[in-house]
């Protein structure tokens, strides 16, 4: 019997770029939760954001923010992990001597970005909506750091790709370097990830892997889709993800739609 629901948002729960849930979204949860199943956003976005997408049925859920960086239950921070000052330093350097790439540095209370790329600007302050500090230099924001986000609106998946393998031979041996989403790569704090988040939920929750339910579509989500004892792999997702995940499916929506159909005992 499956206790628990986690699902990734964009590109899995949201569709096509879109930035918020569909109605029958939101009352599915619902209901899966007042039948007795935990729901968990489980997203690389910031906590903030999450709170907002699912303002309806916000006090309902669990969060699972920043790739797993902080997780959150009724309001109480259940896990936290941050990136060493002095490799966020390095990994920002780094970034910074490629001109054609944004960062998003995320600290706890906010995000932080700079003022270059006015696409790029209205995208996370307007589009996503995030909780935003813009700053005229990120590398002289003041940890505690979660994430370290880089993201290319302009040229696209291709240089996405080739910019993470540099990335990944470069600071793979100290922090997990992984796409999220097409134009995104996110460095994860060491230690943490979807997975190890949903752990500490599961087992706040004294729940089983095989009691879980989770979802994907990226390589940030593999940890999670690993752990749960049934996993869905979206039909568009990235190259290989299927291959952890036990099932493919065009729509959590469908997925949720079954789930709560289950009768009760």
């Amino acid at each position: 019997m499956i206790k628990l629901v986690a699902s990734d948002l964009d590109g899995t729960l949201l569709q096509g770029g879109a930035q918020k849930l569909t109605p029958r979204a939101v009352e599915l949860i619902h209901e899966l939760t007042q039948k007795g199943i935990h729901f968990v956003a489980a997203s690389g976005r910031q906590y903030d954001n999450l709170r907002r997408l699912f303002d309806e049925i916000k006090d309902e859920i669990s969060y699972i923010a920043e790739n797993g960086s902080i997780c959150v239950h009724q309001g109480t921070v259940i896990s936290r992990t941050t990136i060493a000052d002095d490799l966020a330093a390095r990994i920002i350097a780094e970034i910074k001597r490629q001109a054609h790439f944004e960062i998003v540095l995320s600290r706890e209370d906010s995000c932080f970005i700079e003022n270059h790329d006015l696409a790029f600007v209205n995208h996370i302050v307007n589009v996503m909506k995030n909780t935003t500090q813009i700053v005229e230099d990120v590398s002289k924001v003041e940890g505690p750091i979660l994430k370290i986000a880089v993201c290319n609106m302009k040229d696209g998946v291709h240089i996405i790709d080739k910019y993470l393998k540099y990335l990944q031979d470069m600071f793979g041996d100290e922090i997990k370097v992984v796409t999220s989403g097409n134009l995104w790569i996110d460095f994860i704090a060491p230690g943490s990830n979807k997975g190890t988040a949903l752990q500490d939920l599961m087992s706040l929750f004294n729940i089983k892997p095989e009691e879980c339910m989770a979802f994907g579509d990226q390589y940030n989500d593999v940890e999670m889709l690993q752990l749960a004892g049934t996993s869905y792999a979206m039909s568009n997702a990235a190259p290989g993800i299927a291959y952890y995940s036990t099932y493919v499916t065009d729509s959590v929506e469908e997925v949720l739609e079954d789930l709560a159909a289950e009768p009760d005992f």
